[in-house]
Formats: structure tokens, C-alpha cells, sequence
């Protein structure tokens, strides 16, 4: 549930701002010169503080400013809510599977997903190598005599694929002992694309043994399935 509500809201949020740049694009070139030069954040508290003007102003140039400042209002508003929702992910999966977040790049939104995704498919669950073909990230061998490749699995689930790819990403910028695994397969020749493919199959197996020793009971992972 906290998982659709933060996706929702997410949405929403990039919806607004993406109606808050295009409305920007064709106002008025006094705003538009005003508000051109300032980052997402800033734009927003901009926006957030202007005024409308009075009845002599230009009707057209008063609407845009209302409804900028509705559109930044509505922004400032599902990112509260979207953080809210993260949070609370945080509290419930910290409850129960508490080894889950000590792993590097491993944040609550990614972790509710793949605790998810692993709680509603508990019969289909194996060992690790099930839920890597889940997440998708099952090699898929595709040789021809003596060259032997595997190429990117299309199947799975595709959250749990796009956390995981989320996870390599933070590590790659972050880990150092991945640094390391990224250059020593560079140097053998590896693509990125290649390179990234294996690591998420390393990150499920790390991932489903850290939540196999963290459940204590297996009401733990039904509870965190239903309130994330």
C-alpha cells in the first residue's frame, strides 16, 4: 500500500512539474526572464511566492502566475506526502527485516518492492536462483560455437528488475569494492551493459539471503507484503 501511494504520488508530482515548465515556456516574457535562470528547486520556491497582481494587471499574465503557484503549491505538497509514505516503508521494514537497509544502496522504496514482489510469489520461491528469475535477472544463454554470451532477460518482474538496477547504480557510485568488480571486468573486455547485467544477478542472491536470515517467522514477510 505504501509502495502504490509513493508511486502515485511520485506521478503526480512530475506530472505538475512538467505542467509548471510548459505553462513557463509560453508566459510572458517579463516572468519568463524572471524564473528562466533557476534550478528545479528553486524555481519552485519561487513560484510558490508569487502574486497574482491586481485587476489592472494583464488577465492572461495574472492567470499564469495563480496558476503557476497552484502547480508549485501541488508539487511542494506530493513530494511532503511521497517522503511521508518513504518513511514509513523505512519504520515497517526496519521492524522486521532491519539487515535489509544496512546494505549499500539499498533504500526503503527498493526494499519494499523486492520484500513485495518476494511475498506474493512464496510458493514459487526455491532458493535464490527462483527469485533472480523473478526479478529477471536470470542469465539467458544465447552461444553460438565457440563464443559463448548470455543476453539481457526480458521476463520477469519489472519493479523488482528496476530495483535492483537502482541498486547497482548507487553502488557503482558509492562502493568501492564494486568499483573495483566494474574495472577488472572492463579491462577483461566486459561492455557496461554486460557488466551491470551481472552484478544485479549478484545484488538479487545478496538480497534474498539477507531477507532469508532476517525472518524470524513467516508471518514476517505476509505482514511487510500487505503494508508495503
Amino acid at each position: 500500500m505504501y509502495v502504490m501511494a509513493k508511486d502515485s504520488a511520485v506521478c503526480a508530482k512530475r506530472q505538475a512539474v512538467n505542467q509548471l515548465k510548459a505553462i513557463l515556456v509560453t508566459a510572458g516574457p517579463e516572468l519568463r526572464d524572471e524564473l528562466r535562470s533557476l534550478s528545479r528547486r528553486r524555481l519552485e520556491l519561487a513560484c510558490l511566492q508569487l502574486a497574482e497582481g491586481d485587476d489592472a494587471v494583464d488577465p492572461v499574465a495574472r492567470a499564469t502566475r495563480f496558476t503557476v503557484r497552484v502547480l508549485a503549491e501541488r508539487v511542494e505538497h506530493l513530494g511532503a506526502q511521497a517522503r511521508v509514505l518513504e518513511q514509513r516503508m523505512a519504520e515497517v521494514i526496519a521492524t522486521h527485516f532491519p539487515r535489509l537497509l544496512e546494505a549499500i544502496g539499498v533504500g526503503p522504496h527498493s526494499a519494499a518492492v523486492l520484500l513485495t514482489v518476494l511475498g506474493d510469489n512464496r510458493e514459487r520461491m526455491r532458493g535464490e536462483a527462483s527469485f533472480a528469475a523473478l526479478c529477471g535477472v536470470s542469465p539467458v544463454e544465447y552461444s553460438s560455437g565457440s563464443r559463448q554470451h548470455r543476453r539481457l532477460n526480458r521476463g520477469g518482474h519489472r519493479q523488482a528488475n528496476a530495483a535492483l538496477h537502482r541498486i547497482v547504480l548507487a553502488r557503482l557510485r558509492w562502493d568501492p569494492r564494486t568499483q573495483a568488480y566494474y574495472e577488472r571486468r572492463v579491462a577483461e573486455g566486459k561492455t557496461r551493459r554486460e557488466i551491470i547485467r551481472s552484478l544485479k544477478r549478484y545484488v538479487a542472491r545478496e538480497i534474498y539471503r539477507l531477507i532469508d536470515a532476517s525472518r524470524s517467522t513467516p508471518g514476517d514477510l505476509r505482514a511487510v507484503r500487505r503494508m508495503s
